[in-house]
């Protein structure tokens, strides 16, 4: 997989984006403040999305992580998070976080094996933000789960 920055004159994936969050309002609202990068195969086809928003001084977070169903669990979405962490790091960013639903399982492990540690937990976030219940894994997603990445001194 090839990972590149959006070009503007390119449409976003939104149906790629709407799997890591169901709210066109939300993501649409990110996708202005924020940077897209799409990871693609040889034929071009999009087979993944990020989504990179600066949040404070020296943080930046990844709002969107997504790869199409059909080939998840094949690293896909490992190697568009150390891509999102490269960039960071390039741009000079100290914190890289992310955020996660309670039920995200599989996204919360992955984080985890990335080198991102829960620091905090948005409690009811899910509930107040969102219209639908949103449920993965059997369980309804309520909290989200923060996580944050260290890039102070790393290289």
């Amino acid at each position: 997989m090839q990972i590149r920055l959006l070009k503007h004159e390119e449409s976003p994936p939104y149906p790629l984006l709407l799997l890591a969050d169901p709210s066109e309002e939300i993501v649409q609202n990110y996708l202005q403040r924020g940077t897209c990068y799409i990871g693609y195969n040889q034929k071009e086809k999009v087979m993944g999305v990020y989504v990179l928003l600066p949040t404070r001084p020296h943080t930046i977070e990844i709002v969107n992580l997504a790869v199409d169903k059909s080939i998840q669990g094949k690293g896909y979405g490992k190697q568009l998070l150390i891509h999102a962490i490269q960039i960071a790091k390039q741009q000079d960013y100290r914190t890289v976080e992310i955020g996660t639903a309670n039920s995200s399982l599989s996204q919360l492990a992955l984080y985890q094996k990335v080198g991102f540690r829960i620091t905090s937990i948005d409690t009811n976030f899910f509930l107040k933000h969102y219209k639908q219940p949103i449920y993965e894994n059997g369980i309804q997603a309520v909290d989200m789960l923060r996580l944050t990445k260290d890039l102070a001194g790393k290289t």
